[in-house]
């Protein structure tokens, strides 16, 4: 509950931060105080709901699943605490910092210093250490595949942040290939395999059905291991890097259409017989908004790839959409539809169903006016670059599409705080041990003994 709460504050104040860098595209002149700048605010916003928001609600949600598909209690309740507030200490220092101007220079999503990274990843560890050795002593005897999901992203983060703040290859092209790596893999082996480990435990707990088949998530599991952690490279198309190590990532990316296909067709299958109750559930459409962007933002993914496409979509604001799509289209909503899964249960109190509607609509709506204009435009700015066309062109034709980047962000930051209100009702009047029992006989005791049931 502490992780949510701590999530969903950092969901505010990030995309609150985001909203404004986002009017500044429309009103550059908004201010002139260096701690506002662009430059400064950007990294504030990219880390803080990284690392604040979707981080913090991922692992509140792992201690819940963890423990449950284990049939056990969490091994140490203080470690969780520990590592919440190590976590804390991490993005409240590192954004000051950010602000301030001290930041780990070029590094994108690793603005950081190492000290304040330290921190964040000293909370991983905790958490690691408390997940393993909470299955280690679980009542079942194997381990349900959410769990394969969830400590396999904790390991994989542990490494990616080593590699991306050891500084002994960083210099030169070694910068750039150890930037590639670290971005994409913080993206697909933490906040990716994460979340599918998420949902393969809630998604079949929603629908009250089994997953539809254990195969292809085992599939899906060792084919994005071996796929994903190649493509960090396909970022760097036509750079200096080796010719060789460019086509092994564009290798890779085609490699990952088989964890994506099969990962996409395993959760639509398990809502076969389903899909009647998306229409009364204020849970299932973040479920499946959240599938059709896995496949469609992952596919998008690997076309963003090739070399001919790279030519024309990196460096635009294709890029910037694409990176929404995936981070908010596929992270976001999966982790909104677990949270309204299981925070109602863990509280004893609903949110009011029309203010969940109110939410989903609000960031799927503005989702949409956010990306597909900055695809539109972002294709159209390619072409002119690639043509010769001067650069303050490409400025001048995307001023209409950031306006409609600036309506759609205000729309996705509209709904985060209808989000954080739901959250508050659904917190409010906490009842630690809900007897749901109790209630269930009660409503059984008032119903006539022959009566049709």
């Amino acid at each position: 509950m502490w992780y949510l709460g701590s999530a969903a504050f950092w969901l505010v104040l990030g995309t609150s931060v985001g909203e404004y860098i986002g009017i500044k595209f429309v009103s550059p002149d908004a201010d002139h105080i260096s701690w506002l700048s662009f430059g400064r605010l950007r990294p504030v916003h990219t880390n803080m709901v990284f690392w604040g928001w979707s981080s913090m609600a991922m692992l509140g949600l792992g201690y819940y699943v963890v423990t449950t598909v284990s049939n056990t209690v969490v091994y140490s309740i203080k470690w969780g605490y520990y590592s919440l507030i190590l976590m804390n200490a991490a993005i409240i220092t590192g954004s000051g910092m950010l602000m301030a101007g001290i930041n780990n220079g070029g590094g994108e999503y690793r603005e950081y210093i190492w000290p304040v990274m330290t921190l964040f990843a000293g909370g991983i560890v905790l958490s690691l250490t408390n997940y393993i050795k909470t299955i280690a002593q679980r009542k079942t005897r194997e381990i349900y595949i959410s769990n394969w999901y969830i400590v396999s992203a904790m390991m994989f983060l542990t490494v990616i942040v080593t590699v991306g703040y050891l500084p002994f290859y960083q210099n030169g092209l070694g910068e750039t290939i150890v930037q590639g790596y670290y971005m994409h893999q913080a993206v697909g082996m933490w906040f990716m395999f994460f979340n599918l480990g998420l949902v393969y435990y809630f998604l079949p707990q929603q629908l009250n059905t089994p997953i539809y088949s254990y195969s292809l998530g085992i599939l899906a599991f060792w084919s994005q291991i071996l796929f994903y952690t190649l493509i960090g490279t396909h970022h760097f198309i036509f750079s200096s890097i080796p010719w060789w190590l460019q086509t092994v990532a564009i290798v890779g990316s085609m490699g990952m259409l088989i964890p994506v296909f099969s990962g996409t067709t395993n959760f639509i299958m398990t809502f076969r017989g389903n899909f009647n109750k998306i229409g009364r559930s204020y849970t299932l459409p973040f479920y499946i908004v959240g599938i059709l962007f896995y496949f469609t933002g992952s596919t998008q993914g690997t076309a963003e790839a090739f070399r001919e496409t790279n030519l024309i979509w990196h460096f635009t604001d294709f890029t910037v959409a694409h990176s929404h799509l995936t981070m908010y289209g596929i992270i976001a909503f999966m982790l909104w539809a677990c949270i309204y899964t299981i925070v109602p249960r863990l509280t004893g109190n609903e949110p009011k169903q029309g203010l969940v509607g109110a939410h989903f609509w609000l960031a799927l709506i503005g989702l949409l006016f956010y990306t597909i204009p900055l695809m539109v435009g972002g294709t159209l700015k390619g072409i002119a670059w690639r043509d010769g066309k001067p650069f303050i062109d490409g400025v001048v034709l995307m001023t209409p599409y950031w306006l409609w980047r600036a309506i759609g962000g205000s729309l996705m930051w509209a709904s985060h705080l209808v989000f954080a209100w739901n959250m508050y009702v659904m917190f409010s009047g906490h009842k630690s041990h809900p007897d749901i029992r109790k209630e269930v006989f009660e409503k059984l005791n008032t119903i006539p003994f022959n009566a049709e049931i």
